[in-house]
């Protein structure tokens, strides 16, 4: 695997899968995912909307429907949570492994004052008293960088903007030191300016905290900012995983160089969207499911298994051509 071998893993995926029982069948949104975290490193999880980005991280955390049946294995230092108990996984859910959700509108309590809901968040862990716990609350909202923490405590979150409300979801994430954080999409809808501002703050927690952190975004240009590995993932799968460098200077898989030739260019380059849709994941294909999106598809990618990860140079690439189109890259410069 492409990581730093020196480092601890501390979040571990195996053949970890997620299938959702509808009326119309099952679908398979998550088809073995594999990934090693490790300590104080940032990976960011890549691809088109129901790649199963998301539903990965939600599904380890516990927080999916009961329509949805999990198998595999995650662990965080060994500790196994697929199959944990409600009582296992609070324990869990919020100390060892935090959340940043996508919409922190949402996810506050419209109704409780900021600073009582990072309170709450810290007694469920720490045995700490209201006024100690609140301190502690208003020095996290200062550590994500809002001014005056000890009046804004007192608010409400419609009292907030957008990204000042993604700083306090960060602070209620950190408030009991996780092992592991995910970000799920923590710079949508935010311009510009104010992602800049999410980013640096969690590179800073990764800076102070150690925490290793999950980025999952379908943003290229926030991984390329913060990343230090990229997982890709494809219909469920991932499909691509390697150093943030390694995958933007060469990746292999189609799929990925799809991702790249649609990124903006400063040189004014007409973009090149990836031509097709995903798969049904009602149906999903026996071979590779980009196939029939795919400008090197033949015959061999539909037939049989879907190819697992498989090392390419300094990539792993799902992919049966990865090292005729590993040739390709490496013959265009």
């Amino acid at each position: 695997m492409v990581a730093d071998a020196g480092r601890e893993v501390v979040l571990s995926l195996r053949d970890f899968r997620v299938t959702f029982n509808t009326l119309l069948g099952p679908v398979q949104a998550v088809r073995g995912v594999d990934l090693d975290v490790h300590a104080g490193e940032i990976v960011g999880v890549v691809g088109e909307s129901g790649s199963g980005k998301s539903v990965t991280f939600l599904g380890l955390m516990g927080l999916l429907p009961k329509s949805a049946a999990i198998s595999g294995s995650a662990t965080v230092r060994g500790t196994e949570l697929v199959g944990a108990t409600r009582k296992q996984m609070r324990s869990v859910r919020g100390k060892r492994v935090a959340m940043i959700f996508q919409d922190p509108l949402s996810a506050l309590n419209p109704t409780h004052r900021i600073g009582n809901q990072i309170v709450e968040m810290i007694r469920a862990h720490q045995d700490m008293s209201k006024s100690a716990a609140m301190t502690r609350a208003i020095e996290l909202l200062d550590m994500v960088g809002i001014p005056q923490p000890d009046q804004r405590a007192r608010q409400y979150p419609h009292e907030f903007s957008g990204g000042m409300r993604q700083r306090v979801m960060i602070a209620m994430a950190i408030a009991n030191d996780p092992e592991v954080l995910i970000a799920d999409e923590p710079t949508t809808a935010l311009d510009v300016t104010v992602q800049a501002q999410i980013l640096e703050v969690l590179q800073r927690i990764q800076r102070e905290l150690g925490s290793a952190i999950v980025l999952i975004t379908h943003d290229l240009g926030v991984v390329a900012r913060v990343a230090d590995r990229v997982q890709v993932m494809y219909a469920g799968r991932p499909v691509e995983r390697a150093s943030v460098h390694d995958v933007f200077a060469h990746s292999v898989h189609p799929y990925t160089q799809g991702l790249m030739a649609s990124l903006p260019s400063t040189a004014g380059e007409r973009l090149l969207p990836i031509p097709g849709s995903p798969p049904n994941m009602l149906h999903p294909p026996s071979g590779c499911a980009f196939a029939p999106r795919c400008v090197h598809a033949q015959p061999k990618c539909t037939d049989g298994a879907p190819p697992a990860l498989a090392l390419v140079g300094t990539n792993e690439t799902a992919c049966v051509r990865a090292h005729e189109l590993e040739s390709e890259v490496i013959a265009g410069g």
